[in-house]
Parts: structure tokens; C-alpha cells; sequence
């Protein structure tokens, strides 16, 4: 496990480097990850927006703000994402923020493709889903605690869409609903699970 963390934060990117990859490779017309399909460069075309909107401004609940002023000891946030990602979209800028506010936190990003090892240490229901944010010593480097894919009520939309057979599934309807979710919810639940993680590190 060290080895791989090892190297893959010798290969992550500080998130600033990250949205400029993606933007540069959206001028090309491409996205992260072997898959170039239509589909994946309709979302992270979709995705762009979304992140610049989330990459605003910070909007903390009072107990993400009180859970990051209580931080005593420094960690490394590694997240595991890819730019087609909706769910990374949603919630891998709250990180950045977070990463911005205290200065016992710090953001690197690798990408899942890149790095099966890793995600393979880490998977959801025997599933690569990302994004998976891994908490981090800063001084060992060992793994307190991770988070991820996504909250639980739109984990429980994915259960629900992954488990409808094939030909009841509509892709489309699905990811309207999923970001319908994110959109209403503001980060209230992802900024709620979260808090909790950082109650829990040591």
C-alpha cells in the first residue's frame, strides 16, 4: 500500500495544475482517460461549467467550519478522479476549498486510469467509482481515513440505476436526477459526511 501511495503522489497534481489539464485538454477536444467517446467529452464539457461554478467561492456550513478551525494535525487529501466525472465535479472543488481554509489540509489529485493499483486498494462494492478522496499523514503518509464516490443519497440513486436491468436503463434520465440532487442539496450532505471524517482523524 505505501508503494502505491508512494507512486501516485509522486505523480499527483496540486489542483490548480488539475483544472488547467482539463481545460487544456477540453481546447483539444479530449478529456482524462483512455475512453474519448462523445458521451465522455459531452460531460466533461459539462463538468467545466460546474467546476467554475463550485470554484467560486467556499460556502461552509458552520460545522465544516468549526471541524477545520479544530485540526491539529497535517494531512494530505489524495483524491482519485477523472475529468468525465459528475460526481468528482460536484464535489472534488469543496475539497479545494477546504485545502484553501486550513492549513492543516493539502489537495493532490491523481487520475483512476492512470493509477488502477490504487484505486484497486479502494473500491466501492468491488466497483472503481470515483471520486475517492484518501486522508493522509502528512508526516507518515499512512491512511487515517477516505471518502467517496459520492454522498449517500446520490450513492443510493447510483445502487438504484446500477440495479435496473439493461434495458430499463436510461443513462440520460439517471444523470439528470443525479445532478438535479447535487444542484438542490448545495453540499449541505457532502460538507456533513465530511465533517465527520475530519472529527475522526488523528
Amino acid at each position: 500500500m505505501q508503494d502505491t501511495i508512494h507512486t501516485a503522489l509522486a505523480a499527483a497534481l496540486p489542483y490548480p495544475a488539475y483544472r488547467e489539464m482539463l481545460t487544456a485538454l477540453l481546447a483539444e477536444g479530449k478529456t482524462t482517460g483512455p475512453n474519448q467517446t462523445e458521451v465522455y467529452l459531452a460531460a466533461a464539457t459539462q463538468n467545466e461549467s460546474r467546476m467554475k461554478r463550485l470554484d467560486r467561492k467556499a460556502r461552509f456550513t458552520e460545522e465544516m467550519e468549526t471541524a477545520l478551525a479544530g485540526l491539529t494535525k497535517s494531512h494530505l487529501m489524495l483524491a482519485i478522479t477523472e475529468g468525465w466525472c459528475g460526481d468528482a465535479a460536484q464535489t472534488i472543488p469543496l475539497f479545494n476549498h477546504m485545502a484553501e481554509a486550513s492549513d492543516k489540509l493539502e489537495l493532490k489529485l491523481v487520475l483512476r486510469d492512470e493509477h488502477p493499483e490504487l484505486i484497486d486498494q479502494f473500491l466501492t462494492d468491488g466497483s472503481r467509482s470515483i471520486p475517492k478522496v484518501i486522508f493522509l499523514d502528512a508526516a507518515s503518509l499512512e491512511v487515517v481515513a477516505d471518502w467517496g464516490p459520492r454522498p449517500a443519497p446520490a450513492q443510493e440513486l447510483a445502487m438504484d440505476y446500477k440495479a435496473l436491468p439493461a434495458e430499463e436503463k436510461d443513462y440520460d434520465a439517471y444523470n439528470v436526477a443525479l445532478h438535479t440532487w447535487y444542484a438542490r442539496d448545495k453540499m449541505a450532505t457532502t460538507q456533513r459526511e465530511v465533517v465527520e471524517v475530519l472529527r475522526g482523524l488523528k
